[in-house]
């Protein structure tokens, strides 16, 4: 009943779902971007519904709170204490370790606000946890999305995310404007 829904949701807003070049992993991170809107996420949502991905993502601890925080866990969410991130990556990894399946989407650009560096906590949390990195996508150019290139981190940051910068070059965020440069701070010499 659930992916029937997806699939209607989708048909009513004319967007549709690629296929992947491969199966998305029982257990990787997956990047979500662009992440433009606040539509990025039912959109993305649902893609994973009717695609047969069960994702779990990370959200404020502020969405959990009240009569909504059931809801968000059921949607597959895991509450960030964004005052008090030490520790998270080591936390997070730690929940691929204890799962037979986790596909955790971390928003990399940490904001739906245009930046010029994205955080690296999606690809320190694949590496600590040893699992791959899949590139999700939403486009509003071609009104489609899905699941990209598995990528396993090789250590060679600078390599790993040309195949990212590769991926995502031809990709529009729904508010095209705020989709900055994909980047890390770390890829830049201080």
């Amino acid at each position: 009943m659930t992916k029937i829904l997806a699939r209607v949701w989708l048909a009513l807003w004319r967007w549709t779902v690629v296929p992947g070049p491969e199966p998305v992993p029982d257990k990787c991170v997956m990047i979500a971007a662009p992440h433009t809107s606040n539509w990025d996420f039912p959109i993305t949502l649902a893609m994973a519904v009717v695609s047969g991905v069960r994702i779990n993502w990370l959200g404020k601890r502020e969405m959990f709170a009240g009569p909504f925080g059931p809801i968000m866990r059921a949607l597959g969410g895991v509450p960030v204490d964004r005052s008090a991130p030490g520790g998270l990556v080591e936390s997070l990894a730690g929940r691929f370790a204890e799962r037979d399946h986790l596909v955790l989407v971390v928003p990399a650009e940490g904001t739906r606000s245009r930046t010029e560096y994205w955080k690296s906590g999606f690809y320190r949390i694949a590496e600590a946890a040893d699992v791959p990195i899949v590139a999700a996508f939403v486009d509003r150019r071609t009104r489609s999305g899905g699941f990209g290139p598995v990528i396993r981190p090789s250590g060679d940051l600078v390599a790993d995310m040309d195949v990212l910068r590769a991926f995502y070059a031809d990709k529009t965020g729904i508010k095209p404007n705020r989709f900055g440069p994909i980047r890390l701070r770390e890829e830049s010499p201080s």
